[in-house]
């Protein structure tokens, strides 16, 4: 008689620090964070898993709520997560594992991603890795009047890493704001996806207009071009965190 083995299908969410990691994706020669987290799952579920996860962060980038699936062909119990957690490394953590429907998927069944970038507007040794350290000052009015023209446009290809194949510069950019919180500038945004380098490429194009180099309405022009390089600088990736995933469902 054949065995049937059935397989579930099981979300994981997690978080981490980027400094030490060469982005979430697997790739030759550099530690990922998606390489590491399948190392601890596959020893200890004793079986090679593979994990598909909501999105990529790059090199340094760090992720306060991350979403990944993957299948096993067994019941797991919640002892997981601390097993995991206590062979893992520190700058990696795991919140919960919990099944799902075999057809959910954590990154096409995403409705949005939402990330933070931090600036340091004053020196804090404590976060050299956490935030970016720029002293100039900003004028915070004028970025956020350049937020709301983003809401007028969905092609980003201005904001996007070149030479990437993606199918499309489309997003729909939900929400996107700055703030100041004690010595820290905030800027929040949220979208349905989000293109290659798009959230640093933004955020250099901000601090262009906070310094008065550029007026919130140039940003028409640049967004208009398709061009990345009529966009403003990368910022540093230490600064950038993305804080939440959102789906159309409960996934307990």
């Amino acid at each position: 008689m054949v065995k049937l083995i059935i397989s579930l299908r099981y979300f994981i969410e997690l978080a981490y620090d980027g400094t030490a990691y060469h982005g979430w994706q697997v790739q030759p020669e550099v530690i990922s964070v998606q390489e590491a987290v399948e190392k601890a799952l596959s020893l200890l579920l004793k079986k090679a898993i593979n994990l598909v996860a909501a999105g990529r962060t790059d090199a340094g980038v760090h992720a306060l709520q991350m979403f990944a699936h993957f299948d096993f062909d067994q019941i797991i119990g919640k002892s997981l997560i601390s097993r995991l957690n206590s062979y893992l490394s520190k700058d990696i953590v795991i919140y919960d594992i919990f099944q799902v429907n075999n057809g959910a998927h954590a990154r096409f069944d995403a409705t949005s991603r939402s990330y933070l970038y931090k600036i340091n507007s004053f020196k804090n040794p404590f976060s050299l890795n956490q935030a970016y350290q720029f002293f100039k000052p900003l004028d915070l009015e004028a970025m956020n009047t350049a937020c709301r023209i983003l809401f007028e446009y969905t092609d980003f290809e201005c904001f996007s890493k070149v030479n990437t194949d993606v199918k499309t510069f489309n997003c729909e950019i939900m929400q996107a704001n700055w703030d100041v919180q004690g010595h820290e500038i905030h800027f929040n945004v949220t979208a349905d996806r989000f293109l290659r380098n798009m959230v640093r490429a933004i955020v250099g194009t901000m601090i262009n207009i906070g310094l008065g180099k550029l007026k919130p309405e140039d940003l028409h022009h640049i967004i208009s071009s398709k061009n990345r390089s009529e966009a403003g600088y990368s910022v540093p990736a230490h600064g950038l965190y993305l804080t939440k995933i959102a789906y159309p469902y409960n996934l307990n």
